[in-house]
């Protein structure tokens, strides 16, 4: 067994890049040895320096990669993010602190660059927490069984002069990346997306062999604006009396309107033959229960954490976002990594808001972890406090917080990274 100090955690160099890319497929339990045709995929996506790799000896057993990202605060405000993602550590060399050193070196050159805050999806719970990251939009996914909805069977379309199209790939990469720029300057939580996310979504670029082409169908307001864009496949089943059982799986759906939600979801369960709309991952207070004459047509078949963010800068982030309170509050903030470790008064009201270092006595004691829970308005103090994960210097200080980060309509992110 190789000692810890024997394993080199450093930058991949272009080189090695397929070797890195067999650590990551073992670190997922995919096939290890990538095709050509993968690596091809891949290569566009390599961007030296925010590639890291454990090495022992020739043998790359740990995998890291960030990349540069935009998530919206509440408020619409773009902040610049550290996206963390492709971490992998083969079991073999479990146990060694590979992850800790990759994490630790990244966060340091994103803080040192000038990052806000740094996110990731995370595939286990227990891990990221000790880094600084915490749970801040949350997922939910339901299944909805159509011949209950009580929507008209007949339904083809909005009688109010709008338009749902089917579209192609091609179309999706000229007209998607505007709706989404504008859909996520108005959701909290969302991410950006490069011109690589667009090639992948839509067969342009494929990674994945079993990748199958879905339909793509888009929503016109009667003016004419794209208002929305939803893709998804369809399965094959029938049912012993030869009557179709088919199922719609939404890939990704994307929306500036309610007009646009309720056109699309009305068009996935009217599709014939359909009679189960699997909604993919979604906000969780999303319009789609409420859209359906019968809300108990829709049943949650999941709903977990899905967007972690971990704050580098406290100041930036919290003067970043807007608040619909007005208010003042004294944050004390633990960071073992130092990063955004101190005391800080927040000021803030509907107009904009201060967030400066200070001497006060603190009122609200809480983890960075926990601070990012509370940073897009998704938890609530008073919970954390409950909980013991925040501590109250001055009696409803919880409170006080509550009034003013919650907010009125909850965070999403509808990204996969």
């Amino acid at each position: 067994m190789s000692r810890a100090a024997d394993i080199d955690v450093r930058p991949v160099t272009e080189g090695e890049f397929p070797e890195w890319i067999r650590a990551v497929n073992t670190g997922f339990l995919r096939p290890p040895t990538p095709s050509e045709a993968e690596l091809e995929a891949r290569r566009g996506q390599f961007e030296a320096g925010r590639y890291l790799g454990a090495f022992d000896g020739d043998r790359c057993v740990a995998t890291f990669r960030s990349f540069a990202q935009e998530v919206t605060a509440v408020g619409g405000a773009s902040v610049q993010a550290n996206a963390v993602s492709g971490v992998t550590v083969t079991a073999t060399h479990r146990r060694r602190g590979l992850l800790t050193r990759m994490m630790t070196q990244d966060l340091a050159t994103a803080k040192e660059r000038g990052d806000v805050v740094a996110t990731l999806i995370a595939a286990e719970y227990r891990i990221y927490g000790r880094y600084g990251f915490g749970p801040a939009t949350t997922s939910t996914e339901w299944i909805v069984d159509v011949p209950r909805t009580g929507l008209d069977p007949r339904w083809s379309g909005p009688a109010d002069g709008a338009r749902v199209d089917l579209v192609d790939g091609d179309d999706v990469r000229k007209i998607g990346p505007e709706l989404h720029d504008r859909f996520r300057r108005v959701t909290p939580g969302a991410v950006s997306r490069g011109d690589w996310w667009w090639q992948l979504n839509t067969g342009a670029v494929r990674v994945d062999p079993k990748w199958t082409e879905p339909f793509f169908a888009a929503y016109r307001a009667p003016d004419g604006t794209l208002e929305g864009l939803v893709a998804y496949e369809v399965d094959d089943k029938w049912g012993d009396a030869g009557q179709p059982l088919d199922t719609a799986t939404v890939r990704g759906m994307i929306a500036t309107t309610p007009a646009a939600e309720r056109a699309l979801w009305y068009h996935l369960c009217s599709i014939d033959w359909v009679t189960q709309v699997k909604t993919g991952q979604r906000a969780p207070d999303d319009l789609l229960t409420d859209l359906l004459p019968d809300p108990r047509a829709a049943r949650v078949v999941s709903q977990a954490d899905w967007l972690w963010v971990r704050i580098l800068d406290v100041v930036r982030a919290m003067e970043a976002r807007t608040y619909e309170g007005t208010g003042s509050l004294v944050l004390e903030i633990t960071d073992r990594a130092g990063h955004a470790g101190g005391r800080y008064r927040l000021e803030a009201s509907p107009q904009g808001a201060s967030c400066t270092p200070t001497r006060q006595s603190a009122e609200l004691s809480l983890d960075v972890s926990e601070l990012a829970a509370l940073w897009l308005g998704d938890q609530s103090a008073v919970r954390l406090v409950s909980l013991g994960r925040v501590q109250e210097e001055r009696a409803g200080a919880g409170r006080s917080a509550d009034a003013l980060l919650r907010t009125s309509r909850r965070p999403w992110c509808p990204d996969m990274f």
